[in-house]
């Protein structure tokens, strides 16, 4: 009977491993910072911009379960955010904004994608994640690694992780139609609970299964730390649409976590108050309230408050 009993564990355990082969082997809970940034992909969302032959197109990519890239739910409702595509137009700048429709009088920026013609063929993008979902701006750009020719045998290609040179996107098909003569500026016309009939929201996966699956899309795509499409962020900057809901959770999570994503500071106080009720029995009532915080840059402390109420109510014998 033991034997039988090892077996199936054996068994159970094998096909876990081949169901979920990356979850099972690459799960880290610190990779988490409890931010909503972490349930949308922003190297996945560039990826599917290069592919998309239009913003309409890249639009319904982007609200495509299957493409893995948004696991958003900001207003926790159970179901997937649509999330919208409206391209800001200066001269020959783009500033094409990916917003999440939160409810009927608010919506979220998620990202924005930053293009700039800086030649006669040759364009520049970044895309840049909003800080209202990453806690702080957070940019990422394509890459190609340089490669060296040489060897007696016959060419070779040799590649060094820090020769890395900014791509043109110029011949991605999404940036040839947006440049396009006969472009009409795309600015998606759906709204709160009135979406395309082509759009099923699913429900939101949890992290532990959704972080694995964007990260095929980060081969070539990092994380950067300079704005170098500097007049599309500049277009930007004064369209930037945020929800008030979703700035007082993420501020919230940020203030309750250190630099290494740790609770700073926490004090937790319980008072309880009993009182006789109608029927004689005693009524009592638990509050309990934790407020966490972390140092601001002045040294002084900023951070959030949540009360949690309780009550018991006990029956007497009058």
């Amino acid at each position: 009977m033991v034997n039988r009993s090892i077996m199936r564990l054996w068994a159970a355990g094998v096909i876990v491993a081949m169901t979920f082969p990356a979850f099972a082997q690459d799960v880290d809970p610190a990779d988490s910072t409890g931010l909503p940034g972490d349930h949308f992909s922003l190297e996945g969302a560039v990826e599917l911009f290069k592919k998309a032959e239009s913003p309409e197109a890249f639009e319904k990519m982007l609200n495509s379960e299957n493409n893995d890239v948004n696991n958003l739910d900001l207003n926790e409702d159970g179901e997937i955010d649509y999330i919208r595509v409206i391209d800001n137009v200066e001269g020959d700048v783009h500033a094409i904004v990916l917003q999440a429709v939160v409810s009927e009088s608010e919506s979220q920026d998620i990202a924005v994608i930053e293009i700039e013609k800086d030649g006669e063929e040759s364009a520049v993008l970044q895309i840049v994640g909003d800080e209202d979902l990453y806690g702080e701006q957070l940019l990422v750009e394509p890459f190609a690694e340089e490669g060296k020719k040489g060897g007696k045998g016959g060419p070779s290609v040799d590649y060094d992780a820090n020769m890395r040179i900014v791509v043109n996107v110029w011949l991605w098909p999404s940036v040839r139609f947006i440049y396009g003569p006969r472009y009409v500026v795309w600015a998606s016309p759906w709204r709160w609970r009135y979406y395309p009939t082509w759009f099923r929201p699913w429900r939101p996966h949890p992290w532990r299964v959704f972080h694995v699956r964007p990260r095929p899309f980060h081969r070539h795509y990092h994380v950067v730390t300079t704005h170098r499409v500097v007049r599309a962020h500049a277009v930007y900057a004064p369209r930037r649409t945020s929800s008030k809901v979703v700035h007082t959770r993420t501020t919230t999570v940020v203030a309750a976590r250190g630099k290494n994503g740790k609770v700073v500071a926490g004090k937790r106080t319980t008072t309880s108050t009993t009182v006789k009720g109608k029927g004689g029995g005693k009524v009592t009532k638990e509050r309990t309230t934790t407020k966490v915080g972390a140092k601001g840059k002045n040294g002084g402390k900023v951070g959030a408050t949540r009360t949690k109420t309780k009550t018991t109510r006990k029956r007497g014998g009058g």
